[in-house]
């Protein structure tokens, strides 16, 4: 059988980068989940970056823990956090390993499974809000903390992995202040959209919560 490149993993090395690097290059790339009921896949619209213990936004910023571990390496695997007592969000791990980073994943577009989406999102009024926004994303692709530390570019045989895909044409890439982040970090550019996308979720400034990835 050939293996097209545009069903070939995306490689550990595409993520052993700096995490600003990679995060705009994720967008419109693949990522599927392997169920029993079948694939679901996602294409990418929108992410953002978190830069580990330099960057106040992130989970990493104090140094590991039990919680954040995952994101101080290998790159390629999935942090996965559970947020406000009811969501999960998925991020990806980048950088060198010892060296905290992770790209979280805010939005996309199913392009398989959708039926499955919607018995998971049943209050979405259409499919383009299927996954706008992390929490709906996760949902979508039934992501909890069972996959914290999945393989991303193990292919087929990972329960959840990145398609090497068509990216995003550099020139509709966007980048903005990311959601929901104060302080220090609340201006950096470091949110990446895919430009005119309908499943690309809103901005919303920062109010009181915790850290992200």
């Amino acid at each position: 059988m050939i293996v097209t490149k545009a069903r070939t993993p995306l490689s550990r090395e595409f993520f052993d980068r700096p995490v600003l690097e990679v995060a705009p290059e994720l967008l419109g790339r693949t990522l599927v989940r392997q169920s029993p009921e079948g694939p679901i896949e996602l294409r990418l619209t929108e992410v953002e970056a978190y830069a580990g213990e330099v960057d106040p936004g992130s989970h990493a910023y104090r140094g590991r823990t039990a919680r954040n571990a995952v994101m101080f390496g290998p790159a390629g695997h999935a942090y996965v956090y559970f947020t406000y007592g009811m969501w999960h969000c998925l991020n990806l791990v980048c950088g060198p390993e010892g060296k905290a980073g992770g790209v979280l994943l805010r939005a996309g577009e199913i392009t398989v499974g959708a039926e499955q989406a919607r018995e998971r999102r049943p209050a979405a009024r259409n499919d383009r809000e299927l996954a706008k926004g992390p929490a709906r994303l996760a949902t979508a692709l039934n992501v909890d903390r069972s996959l914290d530390g999945t393989d991303v570019c193990a292919g087929e045989d990972s329960p959840l992995w990145m398609l090497a895909g068509t990216p995003v044409d550099p020139g509709q890439v966007r980048s903005g202040p990311r959601t929901g982040v104060g302080g220090e970090g609340a201006t950096h550019p470091w949110r990446f959209w895919a430009a005119d996308d309908p499943t690309v979720s809103p901005y919303r400034a920062h109010t009181p919560r915790h850290r992200r990835a």
